[in-house]
Parts: structure tokens; C-alpha cells; sequence
């Protein structure tokens, strides 16, 4: 594998197509970089202002969307210091986020009312394969974003 970096995290805007009685919105095609092979696809919701944090997948590569509401992802490379990359996708910035394995992350739901996250991950999950630490034992303010 390549050298770990929050650089290897790849945002990709995405189609939604406007279409009578409702959106078409776009999420991976076998064809786009990112794709890794079929794992799961699983759904995650979010409230507002809640913070799920932190995990760090050993194996699985994901790819995120927001396809409802709007949801801060934040990503950390521990043992690099106090660096933090963070994401806002959702409904007003449609985007697929291609996270390789090793790298931290957590999310917030900043969409009013509750967020749906996607994950399209490579893989199956598999609790021995994740990794979790307590919200607060990175050092990153949730609440001043």
C-alpha cells in the first residue's frame, strides 16, 4: 500500500439529474476511480448536531455520500500530529468521498433534522477489522466548525 496520507482522499462531485416526481442522483459506477469491488452498501443515520467519532477501518475502503441532508466528515492519520482534513457534503454539495483504509474518521450531521450517510464499501463488515476510539481522544473541536 502507498504511503498513508489524508491526500489518498479523493473528493468526486456527482450527477444529480433533475427528472419529473424526484432526482436521480448518481453514487459509483464499477467504471469510476475508487471503486475497489463490492463489498456492502450500508446507511447510517445522523441528528442533528450529533457527532459519531472516531473509527479506523484496517481493510475496508469506503466511499461516502450524503444523499440526504448534509453531514462533516473529518479524517486524521494518527501519530501525524494535529493535522485534520475535513469534508461538508450533502444535498447542496452532492460528493462521493473515497476513503482508503488506515486513516481515522468520524461525522457530524450539520443538515437540518436528520442526515442518511452512505457507505459503498470493498468489503464485508467485519467487527474484528475496525478500530474505535472515544470522541474526545483525538484533539478536534466538533463545535467550533
Amino acid at each position: 500500500m502507498d504511503e498513508l496520507s489524508l491526500n489518498n482522499i479523493l473528493l468526486t462531485p456527482l450527477k444529480r439529474i433533475p427528472t419529473v416526481g424526484g432526482d436521480v442522483l448518481h453514487a459509483l459506477k464499477k467504471s469510476d476511480i475508487g471503486y475497489n469491488g463490492f463489498g456492502e452498501v450500508y446507511f447510517s443515520c445522523i441528528d442533528e448536531g450529533a457527532v459519531k467519532a472516531w473509527k479506523c477501518h484496517k481493510k475496508m475502503t469506503m466511499n461516502i455520500i450524503v444523499p440526504v441532508g448534509e453531514a462533516r466528515i473529518v479524517f486524521h492519520i494518527e501519530d501525524r500530529g494535529g493535522f485534520f482534513r475535513s469534508e461538508i457534503i450533502g444535498e447542496e454539495s452532492y460528493s462521493r468521498i473515497y476513503v482508503p483504509p488506515g486513516i481515522w474518521f468520524g461525522f457530524q450531521g450539520i443538515g437540518k433534522n436528520q442526515s442518511l450517510i452512505m457507505n459503498f464499501s470493498d468489503i464485508v463488515h467485519d467487527p474484528n477489522e475496525v478500530l474505535h476510539k472515544p470522541l474526545n481522544y483525538f484533539n478536534y473541536n466538533w463545535e467550533n466548525k
